[in-house]
This record gives structure tokens, C-alpha cells and sequence, in this order.
């Protein structure tokens, strides 16, 4: 099991960390290296050894038995199991995933309607919702998004039982996937007065760093699904 530093910190950087496995990925004893999963995608950055070497880490998945697979770069060099290393991550891209990430969960507080996909980038991102037919106004759904952001909403982490979940189903709003359950507790995430759902991604600490967006697309992709792409404008 690797423990996840970014599900206690998301603004942390580095750590230091000890090699436990290494196969086509590398595991740590812990991390700050978010790992791909609910549309954000898992971290790269380094992982830098004693003697000044750096294995450079193009992407980051999740493994068995609660692990974290840091996946090197082709001919990079081998690590061995025991060893310390130094992890940090590329924080700009990162930074910008928890931005978007957080923008998402405001759309989909504007949009009523169930969630059946998405994805984040660090130049945009997107939210598919369950809309046969579609009034969504790509200029109204901007100016309801900038005023979320503007007004500099705190955004929180909070927990609650499987059996609390069961008993708001209201709080899930993703059709396809449903968050894991069996752990004891799961974790939501609030931005205070406007949304409250389970996400175990990582994001920031108050609306107004989210910064300049826009809805720069609305797509009908089927006959039940309508696509909302948001993009950053720095």
C-alpha cells in the first residue's frame, strides 16, 4: 500500500519516499503522486536519487493492493527496491488539474442533470450530462461559472459513511460510475454553498484560484448525452 500524501496535502510538492517494488512502475512507500482516476490524469514529474539521477515519470497509475505505479520514462535509469529517493511532481501541470478539476465540480452544480463522462486537462476540460433535449447557452453557462469563481467559495474535504451515501443517493451524480464502497468511509468534496458530491481527485482550496475560464464548446454527442467543454483563457 502506498500512502497518499495528496489526499492529505493537494498542495504538496515533493517527498521523500522508499522504493518498495519495481516492475514496468515503480512503487513507493509514499507519495505526492496523484494517480489517474474519476477524468484526472495521474501526475508526471521526478523522482530524484542520492546521488543527484533522476528517473523522470511520465505518468502515474493505480496498481494492486492499494499501490501506486510511478511509470519511468523509456531508458530511464533502473532503481532498486530499498532505496530513497526524492519524489516531486510537475506542479504546474498538476496545479492547473486541481483548478479544472474544481471548475467541473461548478458546472456540474449550474447543469442539472446526471453526469455520464468527463475528462481533465490542463488546458480544458469536460463534463457529459444526460440531457435528451438541450437549452444550455455556452455564453449564460460562462457568466454563472465566472461569478462561482469570483465569489471565492471555500472548497473542503469531507467524509461520510457507505451507509450515510446510501441513504443520499441525490449526492452521486455520476451515472456510470459510482464510488467505491467497503472502506468504511468515503470522501466528498464540498465547495461551501454551491456542491457537494464524492470525488476522490484533487483540488483547490478556494473557487477564486480556478482564475479566467469560458465554455468554449456544447456538443451533441448522442441522443441522450450533451458535452460542455470549459477552457482556461491564460
Amino acid at each position: 500500500m502506498t500512502e497518499r500524501l495528496y489526499g492529505q496535502d493537494p498542495y504538496l510538492r515533493h517527498c521523500e519516499a522508499r522504493v518498495m517494488g519495481v516492475d514496468d512502475g515503480i512503487i513507493l512507500d509514499r507519495t505526492v503522486f496523484y494517480a489517474m482516476g474519476g477524468g484526472q490524469p495521474g501526475d508526471t514529474g521526478r523522482l530524484r536519487r542520492t546521488d543527484g539521477s533522476e528517473v523522470m515519470i511520465v505518468d502515474t497509475l493505480k496498481g494492486e493492493d492499494e499501490a501506486i505505479r510511478h511509470i519511468p520514462a523509456p531508458g530511464a535509469p533502473p532503481l532498486t527496491v530499498g532505496e530513497t529517493v526524492s519524489a516531486e511532481i510537475d506542479w504546474a501541470r498538476r496545479h492547473r488539474h486541481m483548478r479544472m478539476h474544481t471548475c467541473l465540480h461548478l458546472l456540474c452544480a449550474v447543469v442539472k442533470a446526471g453526469v455520464t463522462g468527463g475528462a481533465i486537462g490542463a488546458d480544458k476540460g469536460r463534463l457529459d450530462f444526460d440531457l435528451q433535449e438541450s437549452t444550455l447557452d455556452k455564453q449564460a453557462l460562462t457568466e454563472v461559472l465566472r461569478a462561482l469563481i469570483q465569489a471565492d467559495h471555500p472548497v473542503r474535504e469531507r467524509w461520510i459513511s457507505d451507509a450515510e451515501l446510501d441513504a443520499q443517493p441525490e449526492l452521486v451524480r455520476t451515472l456510470s460510475v459510482q464510488p467505491p464502497r467497503g472502506g468504511g468511509q468515503i470522501r466528498l468534496l464540498e465547495i461551501q454553498g454551491v456542491d457537494l458530491q464524492p470525488c476522490g481527485g484533487t483540488h483547490v482550496a478556494r473557487t477564486g484560484e480556478i482564475g479566467a475560464v469560458r465554455v468554449s464548446k456544447i456538443e451533441k454527442k448522442s441522443r441522450h448525452n450533451r458535452r460542455v467543454v470549459v477552457s482556461f483563457e491564460d
